[in-house]
């Protein structure tokens, strides 16, 4: 039996794992945001004399589905990485793991980076609303 010797800055399977289940119900908070977003976007809450309005919408709206493609993509890597979670346990070279890591590294630089995006859209998008809707409270 080989003992297998992980880096300390390494992460343990079971954290890992753990990471990936965090990654997973984010997703899916997020995809019933974006779906709140969607309604918010396709309602009559605009005023039509809004400038740009549907300039603005459209390029919200554009935004919003590169992100649902993302969400899919990045689901998808997930999947991956968790059926290789498995192999892990079958596997007992150090470059198995050295691989697996940095694959799990790299997967957490995507999926941070696709939550700032989100988090900035989700931002944009709540700004301009609640401009225009405090525009028309105020006409009332």
């Amino acid at each position: 039996m080989k003992t297998i010797i992980k880096p300390t800055s390494e992460k343990e399977l079971k954290e890992i794992h753990l990471d990936t289940l965090e990654w997973k119900s984010s997703l899916q908070f997020i995809e019933g945001e974006l779906q709140f977003i969607n309604q918010l976007l396709n309602s009559y809450v605009f005023e039509p004399t809004t400038p740009n309005l549907f300039e603005r919408l459209q390029e919200y709206k554009e935004q919003i589905t590169k992100i649902e493609e993302e969400i899919e993509d990045i689901y998808r890597n997930i999947r991956k990485h968790e059926s290789e979670l498995g192999g892990m346990l079958e596997c007992d070279t150090i470059s198995c793991d050295h691989t697996y890591y940095q694959d799990h590294e790299l997967l957490e630089v995507t999926y941070k980076k696709f939550y700032k995006k989100f988090r900035e859209l989700k931002s944009d998008v709540f700004r301009y609303a609640g401009g225009i809707l405090k525009a028309k409270k105020d006409k009332s």
